[in-house]
């Protein structure tokens, strides 16, 4: 059974040999890291920073003992809207359902842990896999946004806000 539990350090050296190749990492990552490849510590570094205003969660999926997955939880303003971000799943175990039930847990957390309403995220139109498991997951694509785009390696990539209503899921 999936769940989903406060990352750790320990984890980091894992999630980020699953980034791939530049184009996969800038996928999960945007341009959020100056540089590539990163390391667990590279990871590790950011995120004791980002944490230091309390509004930035790290969360690590894990199957029967096994790290499967990742993606943090933030609150750019305050926490009745939760953003996810750095969502990544092992290569091994997609395509089988992994990041769709990720996602819910995390819907799951924001709502009943942080008292969020809204979970919002950003998906660039080139990550299609990731796209089709955002809609599974019951997100949909923003209305009305002014279109964002990316400067990413000398490419304009479109990035999709998307929402879902939290609380009202069967669970």
């Amino acid at each position: 059974m999936l769940q989903l539990r406060p990352f750790t350090p320990s984890d980091a050296d894992r999630i980020v040999s699953w980034t791939g190749d530049e184009t996969a990492f800038r996928k999960w990552s945007a341009d959020i890291y100056e540089s590539y490849p990163i390391t667990g510590a590279d990871m590790n570094t950011f995120y004791e920073q980002a944490a230091k205003d309390g509004m930035f969660f790290p969360y690590t999926a894990a199957e029967d003992g096994e790290i499967v997955g990742h993606l943090i939880i933030r609150f750019p303003e305050d926490k009745g809207t939760a953003r996810f971000g750095f969502i990544i799943v092992d290569p091994a175990k997609r395509g089988r359902g992994t990041g769709r039930q990720m996602i819910e847990l995390a819907k799951k957390e924001a709502y009943e842990r942080f008292g969020s309403h809204t979970a919002t995220l950003g998906v660039f139109a080139n990550n299609v896999p990731a796209h089709r498991c955002y809609l599974a997951a019951g997100f949909s694509e923003a209305e009305g946004q002014k279109e964002e785009y990316y400067r990413i390696s000398g490419e304009d990539w479109l990035c999709i806000e998307m929402s879902a209503v939290l609380g009202g899921e069967d669970r």
